[in-house]
């Protein structure tokens, strides 16, 4: 075994007497990090001639690169760690670091108490009870019973209480699902099933193939013999590429993963932080390898295994470095917090402008006394007594409301498997102004799909596929000497031309098709097997071969192009570091395709010249070794390849209209080399890879100089990532309901820009503007001054831009982007995308809703006003710490335009409703006291102040949350009609003082009413305007129903029936004789008819003269 350096003089990264080859399908690494913290540095690296993809390893990341701050979320310095490598010598080391356990609970059992009642008094109704109850305690400040004022807060606090319990109780149990997940740990006996919240710092755990791992991991063994493997971080980072990692070499070089626990050494990691691409550690070996010798291996970013990522390929072991909330996908998640409605904090408001009415009213009545003896006892008395102002049950009813919105949310049949984690926000739903949304498994399901090949002068699609294998069939024919098995073959219309192009086509679709089967980083995952007796490569052209084939690949789009060549009856069936092998199942009936023999078509690989961000494009020279024929094939962006390629006149057309329907574009050509030709190339590139100075930039020169010129025009491919159910409509939807949409994604620039014309985030022949690589203040403010001239656009935007727009241009990036119809930030971090979600709040003052369906979505769903959790194959984290979770995207429209809508409204009305209830028995109050010398003596006290607010008239009040105003099916029709919800009307200063006008009216009338037809007796008085009171308020909710449901009349008529009855079981409060008489009853009603007719007759001239824009569509 070598000393894993790399040997002098060496480019290839090979390591000193290690001569293995390395798989084709492996990936270009280059990482140099330095070790340890006492300043020794090494290199190491691997680098396999391969092409790579669009996320390389090598390629430097367009993002923005976290501080190494070093601190945990809970504010504590993490510490750089040395841990044994053998489990059996570090178990009693274990406690020292946090456990491995999702948590996204608010609350433990002891700060539940103190925070539950901290965020309900902050609210200044609630302290205004307290200090009313507190102070009834003091004799002279007592007016009536003392249950009546701490009854009813005691009660609203135990019911605050049970609800937030049981939140947390149900995201805690959620938690604990998470975390029960079972894993193998490998321990001296053998893999033992563990729980993910058993998993340790220094514990090996066994990942299986499309597993997610669970704690971040330095990778040591896979079953691949080269120790590489593939995962997705689309959970974490956003990007849809797949990462290829590699294990450590000498434990990869082990023979059985039960020898790691003969080895003693111990691993180095450095603090925990937050940058996903960087990590600096070493493993030492003191002991324990075959050969004895002590081995020290540097180790970067491409030997570990984030938690949150998935393993995509094989099957790994891992050696445990940061577990729980040291882990980069915790590091990069928000804190759960505790989220306040503006409707809240609306009501919060008007509460405050209740105590200046009640207060100004106290200070009248004692003013008109003239500020008799100890005035100012006077004026508690009445503070207390006109307490009924700010209503108790205000909270009661809106936090009941909020259940039962929360409840018909989740047993909506068309948002199945909807559920509501946090149910004191579903009035947020009405009043969004903002949607930020993930890209990746949340618009779109990130699946590739070649819809298109274009050829210049055929264009083919999925439907006209077995076109393409027609003429493959026609050409192959010849090349390897099979014979069609079809007699006869039928020309189709859609391959119809004329002269020398309908003769060529066979030959440039084979050229087509054999070019995208070759130029790729591809590998089958299962190879076709050899025959027993095969001695020869040749030999397996008889192999039967009756596995379904699949692949890997760090790039998704390179996939669907691979397997869109499978389907057309070009198969890869095999590559190697020098050689692809195609299988041509196009020479097979559709029958035997994948059961019967096929010839194989042999390449040997001459070079790879991988993608990067930087030249948009990759190639390969292969050379037959049926033909001998070598070619140089390339494929890229347009804008690169348009210079490369011969000249044409139909490329920039056709590459404008893939665009518009969202595809995402390649250019493919070709150029035949010959020996010579090659041959100065390979001189020059030899002679480019020895420089020492620029070597990049002049390897990049030679292959420009030697190859890329007049290329010969293949054809150009469409790709498309294709988009979940309905997410155009869906997009459409909140834009017409004035819900502006910002995508916030991890990807590539291209591929967001793409899924955004795809999914009709721009509107066709809206113009995109791109901007990124800027680097100054100067270039930001060149690039707003652009922006502020372009209108109405769609804006695309890198991380780095965005960040430097925001640290030098804050205010004005903002004001300028909230004001377009659509932006798209690309390459975006974690964190970063909790941070735009921060801004917008601060610097709109407008409500945002921010949708993902991964870890790496969860900052931004905490920090927004109201986070919707996506549940996909991997969005289980995001959907646990959201607010509400959904299936599908296309949930979103129903859950805001329909469940918003009411729970907005029924709301607004609810808490009017109660405030009026509150304000016109004080008002009454206010009459009796007025009439009867100033004096604080309670008109109503007792069984009838806590009855008023309870069983005589709180079922018919909570009721309205069943009204509506317009059917599901009109507010999914005119979603222009939610767009009113956004201004606030429902519930604002103007609608307060029309139903505090209302309620002064009803209650002067009432009381001087009933003072002036029953001046003989007291009890009469209270009786009759009692009365009166509880048939107004009946009658007042009746007349604010719009849409009347059985239940409405139920409480209506069973809170009469309660009253009437509660006239015999409270005889200190009602004469039973004088109520039975003809005179209260004409009288009741004359007093009831006198409060409530002339409003409703208000009521119907506004419906008639100025209908709400609802009514003109019901």
């Amino acid at each position: 075994m070598g000393d894993y350096m790399p040997a002098p003089g060496r480019s290839d990264g090979r390591f000193v007497g290690d001569e293995e080859e390395i798989p084709m399908h492996r990936l270009s690494i280059n990482s140099r990090r330095s070790i340890d913290s006492a300043g020794m540095s090494s290199t190491f690296s691997i680098d396999t001639p391969l092409m790579a993809a669009a996320s390389d390893m090598d390629e430097p990341h367009s993002r923005i690169t976290m501080p190494h701050t070093h601190l945990d979320p809970g504010g504590k310095r993490g510490k750089a760690r040395t841990e044994p490598l053998n489990p059996q010598d570090n178990a009693f080391k274990k406690s020292r670091y946090p456990a491995n356990v999702v948590s996204n609970n608010k609350y433990n059992i002891i700060t539940f108490l103190p925070l539950v009642l901290f965020e309900q008094f902050k609210f200044f109704f609630n302290m205004y009870f307290l200090l009313v109850a507190l102070s009834q305690f003091v004799p002279q400040l007592r007016i009536g019973y003392l249950f009546t004022y701490v009854g009813p807060l005691v009660f609203v606090l135990a019911v605050t209480m049970a609800k937030e319990w049981h939140d947390d109780y149900a995201r805690r149990k959620r938690d604990g699902e998470a975390n029960s997940q079972r894993y193998l740990r490998l321990t001296v006996d053998g893999p033992m099933a563990v729980s993910s919240s058993k998993i340790r710092v220094g514990d090996l755990v066994l990942i299986e193939k499309n597993q997610r791992v669970p704690a971040d991991m330095v990778l040591l063994r896979t079953t691949e013999s080269s120790g590489a493997c593939f995962v997705r971080t689309d959970q974490l980072d956003g990007e849809t590429d797949w990462k290829l990692r590699i294990a450590v070499p000498p434990t990869q070089k082990l023979d059985d993963s039960l020898d790691l626990f003969l080895l003693h050494g111990s691993v180095y990691a450095d603090a925990p932080h937050k940058d996903i691409y960087d990590f600096v550690g070493n493993l030492v070996i003191d002991s324990g390898l075959p050969d004895a010798q002590a081995v020290t291996v540097p180790l970067g970013v491409e030997n570990t295994m984030w938690a949150n990522t998935t393993l995509a390929s094989g099957s790994a072991v891992g050696y445990v470095v940061y577990t729980g909330r040291d882990t980069r996908a915790a590091m990069n998640t928000g804190h759960a917090k505790t989220k306040v409605g503006i409707l809240d904090t609306e009501v919060n408001r008007l509460s405050k402008i209740l105590f200046v009415v009640t207060l100004g009213l106290s200070l009248a009545m004692v003013a008109l006394d003239g500020f008799k003896a100890v005035w100012y006892i006077t004026l508690f008395r009445f503070l207390i007594l006109f307490s009924s102002i700010i209503p108790i049950s205000l909270r009661v009813n809106l936090d009941m409301g909020k259940s039962f919105y929360s409840m018909m949310i989740e047993r909506d049949r068309e948002i199945p498997g909807a559920v509501v984690r946090n149910s004191m926000i579903p009035e947020e739903l009405g009043r969004i102004e903002y949607c930020l949304t993930d890209k990746t498994g949340t618009l779109t399901c990130n699946e590739m799909e070649l819809k298109r090949v274009h050829m210049g002068v055929m264009a083919y699609t999925l439907e006209t596929s077995d076109e393409v294998t027609r003429h493959l069939r026609a050409n192959l024919k010849d090349r390897v000497g099979a014979e069609d098995p079809e007699e006869t073959r039928q020309p189709s219309a859609l391959a119809k031309g004329h002269g020398k192009a309908r003769r060529d086509m066979p030959q440039r679709v084979f050229d087509m098709v054999e070019s995208l089967a070759l130029c790729h980083n591809v590998t089958p995952a299962e190879e076709s097997a050899p025959a027993a007796d095969s001695g020869t490569h040749d030999d397996r052209a008889g192999v039967a071969v009756s596995k379904p084939m699949s692949y890997q690949a760090s790039s998704p789009d390179e996939v669907a192009i691979v397997k869109w060549t499978e389907h057309v009856g070009v198969v890869l069936a095999e590559r190697t570091l020098s050689t692809i092998t195609l299988r041509l199942d196009a020479l097979l009936p559709e029958e035997q395709r994948g059961h019967g023999t096929a010839p194989l078509l042999t390449y040997d690989i001459l070079q790879v010249f991988p993608f990067t961000s930087e030249s948009k494009r990759m190639g390969i020279v292969v050379q037959s070794r049926l033909s001998g024929d070598m070619y140089f094939i390339q494929k890229g962006a347009d804008a690169v390849m348009t210079r490369i390629v011969e000249y044409n006149d139909w490329l920039d057309e056709e590459c404008g209209n893939m665009a518009r329907d969202g595809l995402r574009t390649l250019v493919v050509g070709r150029k035949r080399l010959s020996r010579q030709a090659y041959a100065r190339f390979e001189q020059a590139y030899s002679q480019a890879r020895a420089s020492v100075v620029g070597r990049a930039e002049a390897m990049r020169q030679a292959v420009a100089d030697h190859l890329e010129s007049d290329l010969e025009l293949l054809g150009l491919t469409g790709v498309e990532d294709r988009l979940q159910d309905h997410v155009r409509t869906t997009l459409e939807l909140l834009g017409n309901a004035g819900v502006r949409v910002w995508m916030l994604t991890g990807d590539k620039v291209e591929t967001a820009t793409c899924v955004a014309v795809s999914a009709r985030l721009v509107r066709r022949g809206q113009l995109v503007h791109v901007i990124s690589g800027l680097r100054s203040a100067s270039e930001v403010s060149a690039a707003l001054e652009t922006l502020r001239t372009l209108g109405d656009c769609c804006v695309v935007i890198d991380g780095d831009s965005l960040q430097v727009a925001l640290d030098f241009y804050r205010d004005e990036f903002v004001r300028i982007a909230a004001a377009l119809p659509a932006v798209v930030c690309c390459r975006c971090s974690p964190t970063q995308k909790a941070d735009v979600v921060r801004v917008l709040q601060q610097h709109t003052g407008k409500r945002v809703l921010a949708v993902g369906d991964g870890g790496n979505d969860v900052s931004m769903i905490q920090a927004a006003d109201v986070g919707v959790g996506l549940v996909g194959l991997e969005g289980r984290q995001a959907s646990l710490a959201a607010d509400f979770s959904v299936d599908q995207f296309s949930y979103l429209a129903r859950l805001l335009l329909w469940h918003g809508r009411n729970s907005y409204k029924r709301s607004a009305k609810l808490a009017q409703f109660v405030i009026h209830r509150g304000l016109i028995i004080s008002i009454m109050q206010v009459v009796f006291s007025a009439l009867f010398y100033f004096a604080p003596i309670a008109l109503f006290q007792g069984m009838l102040l806590v009855g008023y607010t309870t069983v005589y008239t709180m079922a018919p009040v909570f009721s309205l949350v069943l009204d509506r105003d317009v059917s599901d099916e009109i507010a999914m029709l005119y979603p222009e009609l939610y767009a009113e919800l956004t201004k606030g009307r429902a519930l604002s200063l103007k609608t307060f003082f029309i139903w505090l006008l209302i309620s002064i009216y009803q209650g002067g009338a009432l009381m001087m009413l009933a003072v002036w037809l029953f001046d003989t007796d007291f009890i009469h008085v209270v009786s009759i305007s009692f009365t009166g009171l509880v048939l107004n308020e009946l009658l007042m909710v009746a007349l604010e129903i719009r849409t009347w449901h059985r239940w409405m009349i139920w409480s209506i008529l069973g809170s009469l029936a309660i009253y009437v009855a509660s006239i015999w079981v409270l005889p200190a409060y009602f004469d039973v004789m004088f109520i039975l008489s003809a005179a209260f009853v004409w009288k009741t009603v004359v007093i009831t008819a006198v409060s409530a007719v002339p409003l409703y007759i208000i009521k119907v001239i506004r419906r008639i003269y100025a209908p709400p824009a609802y009514a003109k569509l019901t």
